[in-house]
């Protein structure tokens, strides 16, 4: 176990995160700066800073057994790639560093709801598991965020119904939080 986090804890946090961002995008007019994100260097910078800091503590800490000796060099090659990511890559940077950044919160997610009997760590579960299969599409194919985002945004009602989707499920993970874990 690296984070040590109880499935009480996760439900709160992730399903708190999912409450105050959907609820954010009913109230504030998110459709209205929320399509100039994909192509943000500023959110991209910010949100691959995150990445690397997390990933740095993540190989820095956790245990690797018999690949103890790439350690050292994976800590070298790390801001490294952090740089050449931020010199050189300019298309879709907030969209890729979001992704990573889903990747990485997937594991303290699945981690807590591992071997616990509960039927209702399954939204937790689904939730993570969500996060990995838009991460992983979000880093190899970042234009697939835009189109989202595009599509959820013509309308008012569609953006309605997406942010109230999120809005209820984070409530159920919240509410799973405090009654059953």
């Amino acid at each position: 176990m690296i984070y040590h986090l109880s499935l009480h804890t996760v439900g709160l946090i992730a399903g708190g995160l999912l409450v105050a961002l959907s609820f954010l995008g009913l109230v504030l007019p998110t459709r209205n700066f929320l399509p100039r994100f994909p192509r943000s260097r500023t959110a991209g910078a910010a949100l691959l800073t995150i990445d690397l800091v997390w990933s740095f503590w993540l190989l820095a800490t956790m245990e690797m057994g018999e690949f103890s000796n790439f350690r050292r060099p994976l800590l070298i090659a790390l801001p490294i790639g952090y740089f050449l990511v931020l010199a050189f890559v300019d298309e879709f940077l907030a969209v890729r560093a979001l992704g990573i950044l889903c990747l990485l919160a997937a594991d303290p997610l699945l981690e807590a709801a591992f071997l616990r009997s509960e039927s209702t760590r399954l939204l937790v579960t689904v939730l993570a598991y969500l996060m990995i299969v838009t991460g992983l599409l979000w880093v190899t194919m970042p234009y697939l965020l835009r189109d989202q985002i595009n599509w959820s945004t013509k309308h008012s009602g569609i953006w309605r119904v997406v942010a109230g989707a999120a809005l209820v499920f984070g409530l159920a993970i919240v509410a799973c939080a405090v009654v059953a874990y």
